[in-house]
């Protein structure tokens, strides 16, 4: 696989570029440093946080995938280069929240830590205009953005890989407290797992202490930045 020749560019975001290869089935995602907050109004650079994401990421993958999940990983090509398979990305935010924390919070005036009684799943709109506005179910349906089996489909994803991943982090004294992850259609219509899993789609928490260990201390100021990545990356190293 790593004979796929990377070709142009034809996407980048805010933590990542994506480039054509020589093969339709297949695009090199490359991870960036740069760091941005509340819908593009923060940026910053946290150094080395490609690097992390994109190993960190493939990690998880490959930990979901022998869990049955399906993922978009293919093959890691260096510190900061992955190839993934082509997907259609489902414009949602796919959030699944353990315990309240962040806009949740703010939203419904819950104390930021607070247990929640059962995982709770959020869809977002992915539209920067619009400030990826939250959507429900029949909103998404009516709109053409997913079908109700598609919707299914993605329910189902997302509170598969929260089982696995909570199992995960606290093996190494981690609280999951919430992610974002995003889903992508394959060529056949099949929704697998796409996007990454890392501190910035994450929120972790130190088991014992409550330390925030992602990119909340990024977004609220808190310092340490680059010392909560490599933390995070370490643990899951040691395992």
């Amino acid at each position: 696989m790593s004979s796929v020749k990377k070709l142009e560019q034809v996407y980048e975001g805010k933590a990542k570029k994506v480039f054509k290869t020589d093969s339709p089935d297949y695009y090199i995602v490359e991870y960036k440093d740069d760091a941005t907050a509340f819908n593009g109004l923060k940026h910053g650079t946290i150094s080395g946080k490609g690097v992390i994401n994109n190993k960190m990421s493939n990690a998880m993958f490959a930990l979901l995938e022998k869990n049955g999940v399906k993922t978009h990983f293919v093959e890691q090509l260096s510190d900061r280069e992955t190839v993934v398979k082509a997907v259609k990305i489902v414009p949602l935010e796919i959030i699944i929240r353990n315990v309240a924390a962040g806009s949740f919070s703010k939203r419904y005036g819950v104390e930021e830590g607070t247990a929640l009684k059962c995982p709770t799943l959020e869809f977002s709109l992915k539209n920067d205009e619009l400030n990826d506005p939250l959507i429900n179910d029949s909103h998404i349906i009516a709109l053409g953005v997913a079908t109700e089996k598609e919707l299914d489909s993605i329910k189902k994803l997302a509170y598969k890989v929260n089982d696995v991943l909570k199992e995960f982090f606290a093996g190494i004294g981690v609280k999951l407290i919430d992610f974002k992850i995003e889903a992508g259609r394959l060529s056949n219509g099949e929704i697998i797992l796409a996007d990454e899993i890392s501190p910035d789609t994450c929120r972790f928490w130190d088991a014992k202490t409550n330390e925030k260990l992602d990119k909340d201390r990024f977004r609220r100021d808190l310092g340490g930045v680059e010392e909560a990545y490599q933390e995070i990356f370490k643990r899951i190293n040691s395992k």
